[in-house]
């Protein structure tokens, strides 16, 4: 009986866990990217669209960095856990645009991270240089 209580504690508590309230997590806020890029998503409203301000730490272009305008949607903004979003950067200092998509999880030590996938599409003279336009 001694060597069965330690399961049973441990089956009672993985069992209660399900019960605990789901980790919500807030994308408003200042985002900072493993290469020290900058995002700020300062208004979400009520049908998951926001925007704010994107500063990149990383160009492909010899032009000098500036901030740009973000534009975005939240899937299902009322739900409760880790939702899907989709965003755009207007690139100011460059002819580019880029389009992010992802998840904000909040890991097991409470922290909230950004998890995306981005496509950069830059303008090209023509069509026949289409192929080196998308990274």
């Amino acid at each position: 009986m001694v060597q069965a209580t330690p399961f049973l504690l441990v089956l009672i508590l993985a069992l209660g866990a399900h019960g605990l309230p789901a980790k919500k997590c807030t994308l408003t806020g200042r985002w900072i990217n493993d290469l020290g890029s900058t995002m700020t998503i300062s208004t979400l409203n009520a049908n998951g669209d926001f925007s704010g301000s994107y500063l990149t730490a990383v160009t492909a272009t010899a032009n000098k960095i500036q901030e740009s305008p973000l534009q975005g949607s939240l899937q299902h903004p009322n739900q409760k856990g880790q939702p899907t979003f989709g965003f755009t950067v207007n690139w100011k200092f460059s002819d580019s645009i880029t389009v992010f998509t992802g998840q904000c999880f909040v890991d097991n030590d409470g922290k909230e991270v950004l998890k995306t996938m981005w496509l950069l599409r830059s303008r090209v003279e023509d069509i026949k240089n289409d192929w080196k336009a998308t990274r």
